[in-house]
């Protein structure tokens, strides 16, 4: 079987290849290196966006693709978390940065061996799930820039909203450990 590349896996691909780049920028020393990081975070969220968005709409959706997709968004949020987690260097910043990394490896790891059950459907993406990303990239976001815009804390709401996500990650997990509950005794 043939790997298809289409315009949503290149985007995907693209976003891969961002991560370094982000990671560059980031410790360049120039001023504007928060605000490019966040130019490139926030490029990456489009091209997330996008690739499902055509992927859907063009019905160019593979497995190859399905696969992907996911990997490049756990790499792109663990890495950035991690500079972020870096540079701060606080465990109120390390706290909830770890437990989001946590739960991305779980909840992966437990969608792969779902899978292989055949049991995929019972831990799907939900609408918990979809919160719990928002807040978590516009936190990111946030964290990456760092600096106040017309007075608003913007990196006091970057905390707010990382813990928001932090919570959120723990109930979803919860939600997700417990549809699967049922599979964990069997075999």
């Amino acid at each position: 079987m043939a790997i298809k590349f289409n315009l949503p896996t290149y985007l995907t691909l693209l976003r891969i290849v961002l991560i370094p780049l982000l990671a560059v920028v980031f410790y360049l020393p120039w001023e504007y290196a928060n605000l490019a990081s966040t130019s490139i975070f926030i490029l990456a969220g489009i091209t997330d966006w996008l690739d499902g968005y055509l992927a859907r709409k063009m019905s160019l959706e593979t497995p190859f693709g399905a696969f992907l997709d996911p990997v490049a968004d756990k790499l792109m949020v663990a890495i950035v978390l991690v500079l972020i987690v870096q540079q701060d260097g606080s465990p109120y910043l390390a706290l909830p940065a770890a437990i989001i990394i946590g739960r991305e490896i779980t909840i992966a790891s437990l969608r792969e061996w779902m899978a292989e059950l055949g049991q995929r459907a019972k831990v799907k993406v939900s609408q918990l799930g979809k919160w719990k990303t928002t807040a978590q990239m516009t936190a990111i976001g946030f964290l990456l820039y760092g600096q106040d815009v017309i007075g608003i804390p913007v990196k006091t709401s970057g905390y707010v909203l990382l813990y928001l996500a932090a919570i959120l990650t723990l109930w979803s997990m919860i939600n997700y450990l417990k549809a699967a509950w049922s599979v964990f005794g069997e075999g």
